[in-house]
């Protein structure tokens, strides 16, 4: 297979016409007609994630987040951007970001999933499909009321993640729930509005969810990459199924640690 008949994959499953008009998806690095047999998938395209695909010798990376989000002017080895480019190019890797469009076409869906939300809708309505409005997030019922500790423990559990942060009274009885993996702040209102008890998110600063917490809304910030390393795992096996080449996956591993 080429990196453009991969492309053609990852567009039919989250179509690239479906980011955010901010966002920066797609093929970011190399040329559609080189052909591909190993694939990485990773979160972002970190110096270790590239060398961690060369050493497995693979032709193409696939990422959730874009490594290049904004114009080059110029590209060199004393920008971290303009490194990371020329080890892809001088080792003939390709990279592919799939961000906003994969937010709204699946990680939100995956997201309520793993929380047992039903009867669930977007947050923010971005379009609609065959199957009616789609968007960022998800908002649905909880299969039984919790209080809020209980439910805290079960985002931490459930995500396999080290610790979450918690706005609210950890005795607040919650059933409506709303979740917007990755940075969620600008949709706390729309997660207001659509009668959420609590909402998980990550990035939420301090004044924030204060803020958000004395509006009514209990607020779990699970992490940016907390919530949004299930790209990983699902994509991986998406592609082996999609694809005639091998897959691996960058391992599990917070970007950070707590003294």
């Amino acid at each position: 297979m080429t990196v453009g008949d991969i492309q053609k994959k990852l567009d039919a499953h989250s179509p690239e016409r479906c980011a955010c008009g901010w966002d920066n998806v797609g093929l970011l690095v190399g040329d559609a007609d080189m052909e591909v047999s190993r694939i990485y998938v990773a979160l972002d395209a970190t110096d270790e994630v590239i060398a961690h695909a060369i050493e497995q010798d693979c032709q193409m990376i696939v990422t959730h987040h874009p490594m290049i989000f904004s114009g080059l002017k110029r590209v060199v080895t004393s920008d971290f951007t303009g490194r990371r480019v020329m080890d892809l190019v001088s080792h003939g890797i390709a990279l592919y970001a799939m961000h906003t469009n994969f937010d709204i076409c699946k990680m939100a869906e995956l997201a309520a999933l793993k929380l047992g939300l039903s009867d669930t809708e977007p947050i923010e309505v971005t379009g609609e499909d065959e199957d009616g409005p789609v968007g960022i997030g998800r908002v649905g019922r909880l299969p039984q009321t919790l209080r809020l500790r209980a439910f805290a423990e079960e985002v931490r559990d459930v995500f396999g993640i080290s610790h979450v942060r918690v706005f609210g009274d950890p005795v607040e009885r919650v059933r409506r729930a709303a979740v917007c993996p990755g940075s969620g702040k600008s949709d706390i209102d729309a997660a207001i509005e659509k009668g959420a008890d609590v909402y998980v998110t990550g990035d939420i600063d301090l004044h924030s969810g204060i803020d958000v917490n004395m509006k009514g809304l209990c607020v779990i910030d699970a992490g940016h990459y907390g919530v949004e390393h299930i790209f990983i795992e699902y994509m991986r096996r998406y592609l082996e199924s999609a694809t005639e080449a091998e897959v691996f996956a960058e391992p599990f591993s917070e970007p950070f640690w707590i003294v």
